[in-house]
């Protein structure tokens, strides 16, 4: 149901509030949970961050244990923002009636709470009745609901937004507002203060959920999509609010931390990488061998460990195979990755190959026979949303496709929710409007700085994000981003799988220093820090692989920028080589003169950019 049953979470929470009489705290004592009225408020540091409410079927109404269980566990990630991640909490435990609790977690950069159906109790009903309240005036970066989470993360500062796309008429309050919104959520309800909504550990029986308002615009109903009824011992999906400054969402493991624990026995086998991609440059290209050829030896040239063949390899021109195709990408040292059509999304009119993986007899043979190609890895399109039947069919994937040592890309998917922790071989999802959509139409021309430049505060803080980054020439629409934005976005953005989008003409027309860069391109990183930024205006952040530092940074405006931020600690200001915007790139058309390349003695610690300009500094 879409509807929140705010009579019922009233009444109980009203019982309970003298729960939080002495409010639940983080390790650190920063961030705290307390009962106030009839609903619960996340503060930080003292300053208001989200009020909620909560319950599932039943209100929630016992009082909240004040002596909490501390949660402490390390584990290791073999792709994202951070590979050895922190997990300490305390944990609280509120007790419901009709057999369903709350399990509430405050960690020192985030609120996590789940319901459990204990013992052998029954739920008649599917309601949860979570909801946030985001007041008029508050600012706001929230993605419109669509199936592929493929939309824009505008500023605003009100729920009551004109539906931006097809599937806004099935979400539409009768004033004409937009009532479905998409995970993440970032919120700044306090001046430099963040919160970031989301949901993580979805399991076998979950749908995924998203928020509603079309009760009351500034109430924001957590709604689970199409699902089964709860069973004994069920459990709900972890509702998550990653809280603080923008230094502590960026930086949050929050998503995985919460999320079940790696499933594999062997992960060995499990090797991140950059890609070459066909698609962007030849929208039918992976039909065509001479095509694949090239990509494949761009990937030879640049040392790009994997290459993609794309959609309809399965109708080769001129009588040729795919088998040809795999053959010269091993012959050549070149792992190739394929593509499939999910059938259960964009099936009628849709490129093949189809209706491969759908049944478990089916996705076990042609797995097996991708094992046997020498393919190191599948990406799998065009699902049809947040349902239950989405959810278990991807989990039923990436256990198949672990079997026969295969990595995984989804793509016209939902957004990740912490299975990067739990199968590991899911190395990237797309769920971003991306620079595909320069092939599509002309909107993305004129919006992609300020998108991009809102990316790493919103979707890439939960999880890995194909979106093709690092295009120097154009597709079917232009873009008007510069070459030192473009180079920088494969360091801001974080996915376990990179694809280089552009066609190989245009990467062996840059300058050798750019080259070099590409091919020592790192995509499994140490540590993530944000330098400086503010959503759609700017961004710098500092990435470390090993010993290498990378530090890039975007101007998401169209006006000359300066860039100031401190160097990491430990960062030593030598021996660091600039890539960066020749001062008059807008008015060149040379390749080369595009970039100002240098390695000065000391590294700046302010570059001036260019209008959508950018640089990195590597080290």
């Amino acid at each position: 149901m879409r509807h929140c049953r705010f009579s019922l979470v009233l009444i109980a929470l009203l019982t309970c509030c003298a729960a939080f009489s002495r409010p639940a705290k983080s390790p650190n004592g920063k961030l705290t949970l307390e009962c106030q009225d009839n609903h619960y408020v996340l503060r930080f540091e003292g300053h208001d961050m989200l009020t909620l409410k909560a319950g599932y079927d039943q209100p929630i109404c016992e009082p909240i244990a004040m002596k909490p269980q501390r949660i402490a566990c390390d584990y290791e990630m073999l792709s994202g923002k951070k590979r050895r991640c922190t997990n300490r909490a305390n944990e609280y435990t509120v007790k419901g009636t009709g057999g369903w609790q709350m399990v509430v977690r405050l960690y020192d950069d985030g609120l996590a709470f789940r319901y459990e159906l204990t013992g052998d109790a029954q739920a008649d009903k599917h309601t949860e009745l979570t909801a946030y309240h985001i007041g008029e005036g508050t600012r706001r970066w929230m993605q419109q609901w669509c199936d592929s989470y493929e939309e824009f993360f505008p500023l605003s500062t009100t729920g009551k937004m004109k539906p931006v796309h097809r599937y806004g008429r099935q979400f539409m309050s009768p004033e004409g507002w937009n009532t479905r919104w998409g995970y993440p959520a970032l919120l700044e309800p306090s001046d430099g203060l963040f919160a970031l909504i989301t949901e993580a550990n979805i399991e076998r029986g979950h749908s995924a959920s998203s928020l509603w308002n079309e009760a009351d615009t500034e109430t924001f109903c957590v709604v689970p999509d199409e699902s089964d009824a709860p069973q004994s011992g069920w459990r709900s999906p972890w509702r998550v609010v990653i809280c603080g400054r923008l230094s502590d969402v960026v930086q949050s493991t929050l998503v995985t931390d919460v999320s079940d624990p790696c499933r594999l026995a062997d992960t060995s086998w499990i090797k991140p990488g950059v890609v070459s991609w066909i698609y962007w440059a030849y929208n039918h290209g992976s039909n065509d061998l001479d095509i694949i050829r090239k990509y494949t030896d761009m990937a030879v040239s640049l040392h790009l460990p994997y290459m993609l063949i794309d959609a309809e390899w399965d109708q080769m021109k001129d009588g040729h195979s795919v088998e040809e195709a795999l053959a010269d990408a091993r012959r050549k040292g070149v792992k190739p990755l394929i593509w499939y059509n999910s059938s259960v999304g964009w099936v009628d009119g849709a490129p093949t190959p189809k209706y491969r993986l759908n049944k478990a007899e089916d996705r076990e043979r042609e797995f097996a026979w991708c094992e046997r190609m020498g393919v190191a890895g599948v990406k799998i399109d065009f699902f049809s949303g947040d349902t239950q039947m989405n959810m278990d069919y991807c989990i039923d994937l990436l256990e198949s496709a672990a079997r026969h040592h295969l990595l995984v890309n989804f793509h016209g998917a939902t957004v990740p929710r912490g299975w990067q922790r739990t199968w590991p071989n899911l190395l990237s999802t797309e769920g971003v409007y991306g620079a595909e959509w320069y092939n599509n139409v002309p909107t993305f021309t004129k919006r992609a700085a300020a998108h991009n430049a809102t990316l790493p505060f919103t979707r890439n803080v939960i999880g890995p994000m194909d979106y093709t980054p690092c295009t120097f020439s154009d597709s079917q629409h232009p873009h008007i981003t510069t070459a030192a934005h473009e180079l920088a976005l494969t360091i801001l953005f974080e996915s376990g799988l990179q694809h280089l989008a552009d066609k190989p003409e245009s990467y062996m027309a840059q300058p050798l220093a750019v080259r070099d860069f590409l091919s020592k391109l790192p995509n499994v990183w140490d540590e993530t820090l944000l330098l400086d930024g503010y959503p759609g205006d700017h961004v710098v952040m500092a990435r470390r692989c090993g010993n290498t530092w990378f530090v890039a940074g975007i101007n998401g405006t169209d006006e000359v920028k300066t860039l100031a931020f401190r160097l990491p600690k430990g960062v030593k200001g030598s021996g660091c080589t600039l890539f960066a915007d020749h001062p008059q790139a807008s008015e060149k058309k040379a390749t080369t003169d595009q970039w100002a390349i240098s390695n000065p003695g000391k590294a700046p610690t302010e570059v001036v950019c260019q209008p959508r300009g950018g640089f990195v500094i590597k080290f």
